[in-house]
């Protein structure tokens, strides 16, 4: 059997294969459907400082080979997180549990963190600095390397565990945006985000989302994903973590080989509730078939 164990800045994974945060709730959604404890580990949803109810509906709608969202972040704040939502998931998966982090200041992403950093089973956050669906916070740090930078740097000093940062690819450079970031302390990024688009209902001559522009994912965003995480994988020294249209486990050896060290699985996640724990499977396969002792034999091969 093939050694599928990765290392993200000192978290382990028992293998590559992780959920992106808000397709995938808190791993509860998806117990009867599936092995949760099979993957590497689950990305929960973004979590703020404070409760957010999100955007106003319509915040989805499908487009070609993809989907728009807005939903906005919607959760409780960290505090009911920690209070009711962390003993329910840590009782029940024995996978890595990483928290998506949010905010609308540089003082809320670490505020956020120092209250998730006493808890046992949250060794990693993700911080969201690209979320194109909210009217403050989000993408607004993450596109350019002062405003990313900062946020590391204020996370870092709050954060002991394991800090990933996730980029967004509405910039003109990520890979600076990687190096800004690496540079401040990341332990690894994580990309991309959403690209931002929109979609336009004809007939009632209206925009399909509420906030006019939402955030694309699916197979659609994949060839610019793939070509990201190549740049910013040859860029930078601390790990990369692929994401963007990854359907099947075709999709993710791409990623892999072009440079990612774990890969996230998003939109697919609503077309086949199960497809995470096939795609592990199919990776532990793909391996055994072309005598591999680790993916460590292909990454980065292009």
């Amino acid at each position: 059997m093939a050694n599928l164990k990765v290392n993200i800045g000192g978290l382990e994974l028992q293998n590559p294969v992780l959920t992106a945060s808000g397709t995938f709730g808190y791993g509860e959604e998806f117990a009867d459907l599936m092995d949760v404890n099979s993957l590497g580990g689950i990305i929960v949803k973004g979590t703020t400082l404070l409760p957010r109810e999100g955007n106003p509906s319509p915040r989805m709608a499908e487009t070609p080979s993809g989907m728009l969202n807005a939903v906005g972040l919607q959760n409780k704040g960290v505090d009911y997180f920690i209070d009711h939502i962390y003993p329910r998931i840590t009782e029940e998966f024995t996978t890595e549990i990483i928290v998506n982090v949010a905010g609308s200041t540089i003082d809320d992403y670490a505020e956020v963190c120092r209250r998730l950093a006493p808890l046992p089973r949250i060794r990693a956050v993700e911080i969201n600095i690209s979320c194109p669906n909210v009217k403050q916070g989000g993408m607004a740090f993450g596109t350019t390397c002062a405003g990313a930078g900062e946020v590391t740097k204020a996370v870092r000093q709050a954060w002991p565990k394991t800090l990933i940062m996730k980029l967004s690819p509405n910039v003109t450079s990520i890979v600076d945006i990687a190096k800004a970031v690496e540079a401040e302390g990341a332990d690894s990024v994580s990309l991309i985000n959403t690209l931002m688009g929109m979609a336009i209902d004809v007939k009632r001559r209206k925009a399909c989302l509420s906030t006019i522009t939402g955030g694309l994912s699916g197979p659609a965003v994949k060839p610019v994903a793939l070509r990201m995480v190549w740049q910013v994988a040859k860029a930078v020294k601390i790990p990369v973590i692929g994401l963007g249209g990854i359907m099947n486990v075709t999709d993710a050896l791409e990623f892999i080989m072009a440079g990612a060290t774990a890969i996230e699985i998003g939109t697919a996640n609503f077309i086949d509730p199960a497809i995470s724990q096939r795609i592990a499977e199919g990776l532990a396969l793909y391996c055994q078939e072309n005598n591999l002792a680790s993916l460590s034999d292909i990454r980065g091969i292009i």
